[in-house]
């Protein structure tokens, strides 16, 4: 089952209550985020409602000293602006599409330097800026400043450092090297236990997005790969004092993929059967629809 909500309770009332345009409501959840991190996993689920550019724009009309709803439509902004831009690669967006993404981005940008002005303990704004700065193509430096700014605030968060990853893959101006350097390097400076591990399966999936048939299958089954990734799962989802969050899945989806396109069919199908059908958008969407690439992968493991 694909579910946004991550199988949450309150990250489903929480996008309940974005569907229906209920900033109130929405308000009042986000008001019981246990920390910054938990925060920003809270704004990240509801603005990727369709629509909710509406409801957090007129939130902030009605009272622009709503510092929260400022950075609530700021995320919704950036994700809207990538909307437009849809997830083609760059040669193949339009010229209208540019356009538009552009003007959302820099708007985002807008309210999002606003928040991190009001509240300079915020992890949010320097999150969510990392995500427009790779949109609107900033210099490497300024990127680096972004993702530190975010680490500062909250050390370890897992999300920024997926973001700093992908902006260390090539088809972001990085390089395999850097990526899958940023990545071990991240993982073994975090505390054994850390969700970072994750950074390990995930360069490994980029790296084969980016190798050729044939090439792609060739890479993930080398005994190196399956090798790292063990090493990741061990310090990571399968180590004692990994924490299941909110969106724990989300580790254990890129794991049960990498060992899959890997042919560790036993790594896999232990990490499947922890997930027990949950699946997440994020990484089974390289292989098309990702409820049914999951369930073919599940059962080759088995």
């Amino acid at each position: 089952m694909l579910d946004p909500a991550y199988g949450d309770p309150e990250l489903t009332r929480l996008r309940e209550r974005g569907a229906a345009g209920d900033w109130p409501g929405v308000r009042a959840v986000l008001a019981q985020a246990r920390d910054q991190a938990d925060l920003v996993t809270m704004i990240d689920v509801v603005t990727d409602l369709p629509g909710s550019e509406e409801w957090t724009g007129r939130a902030v009309e009605q009272d622009p000293e709503d510092t929260l709803a400022l950075l609530v439509s700021g995320a919704r902004q950036l994700v809207w602006g990538w909307e437009a831009r849809s997830g083609a690669r760059a040669e193949d967006v339009g010229a209208d599409q540019w356009q538009v993404f552009g003007a959302r981005l820099e708007r985002a940008e807008e309210q999002l330097f606003e928040v991190a002005e009001r509240e300079p303990d915020w992890l949010g704004p320097w999150y969510f800026l990392q995500i427009t700065g790779r949109g609107v193509s900033v210099p490497e430096e300024i990127a680096t400043r972004r993702f530190e700014a975010a680490v500062r605030r909250h050390p370890h968060h897992p999300a920024s450092y997926r973001q700093r990853l992908q902006q260390k893959c090539a088809k972001w101006g990085g390089s395999h090297e850097q990526m899958h350097s940023f990545a071990r390097t991240s993982m073994l400076a975090a505390p054994e236990g850390s969700r970072l591990g994750e950074l390990v399966a995930y360069a490994h999936l980029e790296h084969w997005l980016d190798l050729d048939n044939g090439e792609d299958g060739r890479y993930m089954r080398s005994a190196g790969v399956a090798h790292s990734l063990h090493e990741a799962a061990e310090r990571s989802i399968w180590h004692p004092d990994f924490v299941r969050d909110r969106t724990w899945i989300g580790a254990h989806n890129a794991f049960a993929m990498a060992f899959a396109l890997c042919g560790e069919n036993r790594a896999a199908s232990r990490v499947f059967a922890e997930l027990d059908g949950r699946v997440t958008k994020s990484p089974w969407a390289y292989l098309g629809d990702p409820v049914a690439a999951f369930t073919r992968s599940a059962a080759a493991a088995k």
